[in-house]
């Protein structure tokens, strides 16, 4: 395809554009030119593209024509599934900025006597986690026959074990014309496998990479013993000063020790995990979002899909058992063109870990330590 390849000549309405214009997106991203052509044509898609390279923008913009021309009744729909309410409310906002139709949010963990209220208004983009839109399903107040498109947004957690039956008792539910659309930065073979258990005749998009992890982000290793990975991260906060920084860890019950110890120091951050009820998560999310914090702590939960502007920095407090997690963790930064850093804070163990994960994912990472408040490398510490 053309590198001036357009908006327009992808067939997205003017009026959309516009909007996009205003959000600063200007031109197709490749994942955007490659795919919106073949949702389009109505084909199941299954596209695979790295982190922070537009794939929200690719299956929303295309499904949007579904739903220009939709009856007098206004019964068509389509359903966004998410595997975290963080990513369900990013992919809720994102198409609210643009597309003048109703989008309706329906995740667990709040009333469902609400969401069936909502209902009502008959909304024409539903977003949101598998068990709640299969109980909705189940209680016949999402009427699946008017179903015209379905999305697996982060697919490979989507089929994963612990929540394939229900994704696919969502897509059996689904009339046969509707159309499947999936896409993740990350595919194991056991999820395409899971995926084709459920869908057929897809077809499989497969970007170039563009080498995010390798060109424009780079990674930091600093030792520290478990006991001083938090001072260790304290001393890095106050030298490195980041515009703004997700640290990750993959403990859950470590992200309140972490924040209430930087906190102690009087270092503002936020915590967001498992446990955090769905306002405080919502809270957390906002004001890091806006800058008004500019640390939070998380584990992987947020590490799925979350689009940030102005990360800056990926701090990273161990490594985590799945290297497409430390992938997805990396990409929270470094989007849509712009260069980030990632850190690690680990012992001896991980730091041999961290080696092997270099070779294999081909990064180049430095050794990096703290002295007299500042981050230097082994060399400059030695002269």
């Amino acid at each position: 395809m053309s590198e001036n390849f357009t908006f327009e000549e992808l067939k997205v309405p003017a009026n959309i554009i516009e909007n996009l214009n205003t959000l600063n997106i200007t031109k197709p991203t490749q994942v955007q030119q490659k795919v919106i052509p073949l949702i389009n044509d109505g084909e199941n898609v299954f596209f695979e593209s790295e982190t922070g390279t537009g794939k929200t923008f690719a299956f929303l913009l295309p499904l949007f024509n579904k739903l220009k021309t939709t009856n007098s009744k206004n019964d068509d729909f389509i359903i966004i599934l998410s595997p975290t309410l963080e990513l369900a409310s990013q992919i809720k906002n994102c198409a609210s900025k643009i597309f003048p139709v109703k989008t309706n949010l329906f995740i667990g963990g709040t009333s469902i006597k609400r969401q069936i209220e909502s209902l009502k208004e008959k909304p024409q983009i539903i977003v949101g986690n598998p068990s709640r839109i299969l109980e909705l399903i189940h209680l016949k107040k999402i009427k699946m026959q008017n179903a015209k498109a379905i999305v697996l947004d982060e697919v490979d957690r989507l089929v994963s074990s612990e929540i394939v039956d229900e994704t696919k008792k969502i897509i059996l539910n689904a009339n046969e014309n509707c159309q499947i659309i999936s896409c993740s930065a990350t595919l194991t073979q056991s999820a395409t496998n899971n995926l084709f258990d459920i869908v057929k005749n897809i077809q499989i998009v497969k970007l170039p990479k563009e080498d995010v992890l390798q060109k424009r982000i780079t990674h930091y290793a600093i030792f520290a013993e478990s006991r001083d990975k938090i001072n260790t991260l304290k001393s890095f906060l106050l030298a490195e000063k980041p515009q703004k920084v997700l640290v990750f860890t993959s403990r859950s019950d470590q992200v309140q020790n972490i924040e209430a110890k930087l906190k102690f120091k009087k270092i503002d951050c936020l915590s967001l995990y498992s446990k955090t009820d769905k306002k405080s998560r919502k809270a957390a999310i906002d004001n890091f979002r806006s800058g008004k914090c500019k640390i939070l702590i998380t584990s992987d939960l947020a590490s799925r899909g979350l689009d940030i502007d102005g990360v800056s920095h990926i701090v990273q407090m161990d490594l985590p058992s799945n290297d497409d997690f430390f992938i997805h963790r990396s990409g929270r930064t470094a989007r849509a063109g712009q260069k980030g850093i990632n850190v690690v804070i680990g012992d001896e163990y991980e730091m041999r870990k961290y080696s092997a994960l270099e070779k294999k994912l081909k990064i180049k990472v430095f050794p990096k330590m703290i002295y007299k408040g500042k981050i230097v490398s082994p060399e400059e510490f030695d002269e």
